[in-house]
């Protein structure tokens, strides 16, 4: 059977739909960045269900390309003008982020906006349990993992210039309401435990430990690895990325600890693994390894969860509408609809253990 790492890792041709008219892309560098004026060539990296991202090749090298899907989107998605701008801050902070080159809002080059950021080498990892890696090796790349997410959730958004990203204060609330309205326009089949989750996690959503820059998809899939060292190099997909609760983003980032285990490429999930004899650290440890680095009482994290798994079979639920109106960007579906609902499943027990 075929692994997600082989699956979503490397890069491939890509498809006829998301295909890049290089002549038409090589006139507009060619003025903007040194030695990508002609002979270019691209592949697109397999791995993603959002936004296509190309490795662009020419005379100086090698670039990345990001851009919006083709097709018609759901309203407030695929935000790349955003997402460029929140790594033009963050390149002037500590996380480590792909440098950023150039952002174009002209449709007419390759049909929709895109921006160029360098090319970072390095390895992703699209199995949690990192097959292949010793021990020693896991143990520190998971370790670092945590150490720039407790970085980036004390970082001051207004020092670099990201002070407005987002409105202060209600995050949750907010956020909530947010992912509610894109899973109603999402919603193929009516799912009544999601119908439920909407109600029930505004009726109960907690006081909340502040608001900090938060990723909103923060992972080891997000995550380019030195080539050889076993450290983060850069952080990679910051389309979801704004001011609010550090806990809401630390809960979906441990979704690998609670997913559901899947036998097809769906889940990458830790559920049933010996931890300790592969290195990686119980949840409840990594989790209190995040509350140390950043000061903090460990918290209780019973909504928190809940929400991650609510938001998760929303995020599931929007790949498959994109899928069923062809604008996915992956050239597999990995995803079904009854993954959906067993999520939707899974996050009404999480919040009603908390509730009752």
């Amino acid at each position: 059977m075929t692994s997600r790492q082989e699956q979503f890792g490397g890069e491939e041709a890509p498809p006829a739909h998301l295909q890049l008219d290089l002549d038409k892309l090589a006139l507009w560098l060619g003025p903007r960045l040194s030695g990508m004026g002609g002979n270019l060539s691209a592949t697109k990296f397999k791995g993603g269900q959002s936004n296509p991202t190309y490795r662009l090749t020419g005379p100086a090298g090698s670039y990345v390309l990001r851009r919006k899907p083709p097709g018609k989107l759901v309203a407030s998605a695929h935000r790349i003008d955003r997402e460029y701008r929140i790594l033009s801050g963050l390149a002037t902070s500590d996380i480590p982020v792909p440098t950023p080159r150039l952002y174009c809002d002209d449709r007419e080059v390759i049909g929709s906006e895109f921006y160029i950021v360098d090319h970072v080498p390095g390895r992703i990892f699209w199995e949690a349990d990192m097959q292949g890696v010793p021990p020693a090796d896991r143990a520190a790349i998971y370790d670092d993992m945590n150490r720039i997410l407790a970085r980036l959730h004390d970082l001051d958004p207004a020092a670099i210039g990201l002070g407005d990203l987002a409105r202060e204060g209600g995050y949750a609330a907010r956020n909530l309401r947010q992912w509610s309205t894109l899973y109603a326009e999402a919603e193929i089949a009516p799912i009544a435990d999601m119908r439920w989750l909407m109600e029930m996690l505004s009726r109960h959503i907690p006081q909340g430990a502040g608001e900090r820059f938060i990723h909103g998809d923060y992972g080891l899939y997000n995550l380019i690895i030195h080539p050889v060292e076993p450290r983060v190099v850069a952080v990679l997909d910051w389309e979801m990325a704004t001011v609010g609760d550090p806990l809401v983003d630390l809960a979906h980032h441990l979704r690998a600890w609670w997913d559901l285990p899947d036998s097809g490429l769906a889940a990458t999930s830790l559920v049933g693994l010996d931890l300790p004899s592969l290195g990686i650290p119980a949840m409840d440890d990594y989790v209190q390894r995040y509350c140390a680095r950043r000061r903090i009482a460990v918290p209780d994290m019973g909504w928190y969860l809940a929400y991650a798994q609510f938001r998760y079979a929303a995020m599931v639920q929007g790949i498959l509408k994109r899928a069923q109106d062809g604008s996915a960007s992956s050239r597999v579906m990995v995803h079904s609809q009854d993954r959906v609902i067993r999520i939707a499943a899974m996050a009404r027990r999480s919040l009603e253990t908390l509730i009752h």
